[in-house]
């Protein structure tokens, strides 16, 4: 009987899924304990909120420069036609 690759290797990754979630999170409890997870929460946040501000930002930045480039290429085919 022949096991294909991909059933060998989600075996394999469930069983080593499982065997991370049965481990005891000890350091997120001594964050808890001491009230420092709300640190860690909010750089979290921080973070994320800067990355989706930069994706936004350098988004607007692309629609201009295809906007201008779309209008530079009309602008040239404009050209050739007279």
């Amino acid at each position: 009987m022949k096991i294909s690759a991909k059933y060998t290797l989600a075996v394999i990754m469930s069983a080593l899924f499982t065997d991370a979630l049965a481990q005891d999170a000890e350091m997120a409890d001594a964050f808890r304990a001491d009230g420092k997870i709300y640190v860690v929460v909010a750089i979290i946040l921080i973070v994320l909120a800067g990355l989706i501000t930069y994706l936004f930002m350098l988004d607007r930045k692309l629609q201009k420069l295809e906007k201008t480039v779309r209008e530079q290429s009309q602008t040239k085919a404009d050209r050739k036609s007279f």
